[in-house]
């Protein structure tokens, strides 16, 4: 029935970037799920002109007006942009228009059963420069959504790495280490790994803060102080944890054989590893929020916006787990 295959809530991102490219690309194949793409309308229009691509921008007020994805149909709910668009030209004036099209995908997907938000990449400093504060995707949603407490988490075919931190300064990052912030992150990870990704006993392996795991405290004392306490508390619950692990011995093919989930405790110990090892096939998944979000693993790369150069690969990626992750979350 069409109202089993699922809606998706695809945010078209940064008009200025390949946002407007990878959704008009995306809407040129077949797709498992009723698309909806916010933008404005003809942004959209001038951009599959300039990419020489057979689509069609058709507009509809919202989700009951869908049909199921077909080559060459982009259903659109028209958002109108505030200032003229040209690609790889930054204007903070259309920041705020940025941000809309994520609230109005919140505010859809809350209403949908089998519905999902993808997003494609916004600029976080063009939104900083507008005066509006914005550290990211995953915080701007749950403060959207009265989450405390997100889980960045990037996956691949063969690997999932969330985070403890997000985007924060490196020199912050050991201030935000607490015992309380690595048990409420452990525990929805292994919430979310049990009831969306349906994995009954998920192994998680837990990286240390300091080089060498802290080297027994010559390194650094957070693993002893912090980090191993929690984890023997959450074992002691039930959690099947192992950790605190180095991070330069934890992603070897023999460690990944032994983990469904690696905990990294910042953004740039543990993405680099996955997106060298599967750049273009990682998707960004938000847990712990009341809908189901997931996103590419990559930036607006405003050099390629209007080229016909960017790829919809991570797009594609994103938009099937999505409909994987609705599916599961109520089958």
């Amino acid at each position: 029935m069409t109202s089993q295959i699922p809606v998706i809530v695809l945010t078209s991102g940064e008009p200025a970037g390949i946002g407007p490219d990878i959704c008009a690309m995306l809407a040129a194949e077949a797709l498992p799920a009723r698309l909806l793409t916010l933008a404005d309308a003809n942004v959209l229009a001038t951009r599959i002109t300039d990419l020489h691509l057979n689509v069609t921008v058709r507009r509809v007020a919202g989700p009951d007006e869908l049909e199921p994805q077909t080559p060459g149909l982009m259903q659109v709910l028209h958002i109108p942009a505030p200032v003229a668009v040209r690609p790889g030209h930054l204007d903070p004036a259309n920041s705020a228009y940025v941000l809309n099209l994520l609230r109005q995908g919140i505010a859809l997907c809350s209403g949908e059963r089998h519905a999902a938000l993808v997003t494609a990449p916004v600029h976080k400093s063009i939104i900083n420069a507008a005066g509006i504060p914005f550290t990211g995707h995953t915080e701007f949603l749950a403060e959207a959504t009265g989450v405390s407490t997100p889980v960045m988490m990037l996956a691949s075919a063969n690997l999932r790495v969330a985070l403890t931190t997000t985007h924060m300064p490196l020199a912050q990052v050991s201030e935000e280490i607490s015992r309380e912030r690595i048990e409420r992150v452990l525990t929805v990870l292994d919430r979310e790994l049990r009831e969306t990704f349906r994995i009954s006993a998920p192994r998680i392996v837990v990286l240390g803060l300091n080089p060498h795991a802290g080297e027994s405290g010559i390194l650094g004392h957070e693993e002893q102080e912090i980090i191993e306490p929690v984890m023997q508390s959450l074992a002691e619950r039930g959690l099947s944890l192992l950790g605190p692990i180095p991070a330069d011995t934890a992603f070897t093919p023999g460690a990944l054989e032994r983990c469904d989930a690696i905990l990294a405790m910042y953004h740039d110990q543990g993405l680099p590893v996955i997106k060298a090892l599967a750049f273009g096939e990682v998707v960004n998944i938000t847990l712990g929020l009341p809908i189901v979000r997931t996103s590419v693993d990559h930036g607006t790369a405003l050099d390629l916006a209007g080229t016909g150069l960017a790829k919809p690969n991570s797009l594609r990626k994103a938009v099937r787990v999505a409909c994987e992750l609705a599916a599961a979350r109520h089958p």
